[in-house]
């Protein structure tokens, strides 16, 4: 199956921080991801999500993943939030409730093909006591 999404990934960088160390931060949960800055501002962009996904296996956080994709789902895409602490060390830990001081990192994905719960389901899929299921075996 061809997916084809665009993931826009924004990071507040606050004086008190180096841009490059914001930008480590991002790629290390986001490898593929290309910058560019703006005044305060990290913006990265990649077309996939397979390395954050590869991730998100090795944690074991995929239903966590599931929830908050699909929390934040409409029929065009997807949001969500990570603590950008936990992403310097290239652990993902999403952002619940207010902000870091430091400032939260915003992933925005926008789905062109197929659909967006096809999307979550490659990047997050559903799991059985822990393991990951292929969502068309029912």
């Amino acid at each position: 199956m061809i997916y084809s999404i665009d993931v826009r990934i924004e990071a507040p960088v606050e004086p008190t921080e180096v841009t490059d160390r914001v930008a480590d931060a991002v790629g290390q949960v986001f490898p593929n991801a290309e910058f560019t800055h703006e005044p305060g501002l990290l913006v990265a962009e990649t077309h996939t999500l397979d390395p954050f996904s590869d991730v998100l296996h090795e944690q074991e956080i995929l239903d966590t993943a599931r929830r908050e994709f699909l929390k934040h789902a409409d029929e065009e895409g997807f949001s969500f939030a990570l603590k950008k602490q936990a992403a310097f060390e290239g652990v993902v830990n999403f952002a619940v409730g207010n902000p870091d001081e430091l400032g939260d990192i915003d992933v925005d994905v926008r789905v062109r093909e197929p659909d967006v719960e096809s999307i979550v389901d490659a990047i997050a899929p559903p799991t059985e006591d822990g393991t990951p299921v292929d969502p068309g075996s029912d």
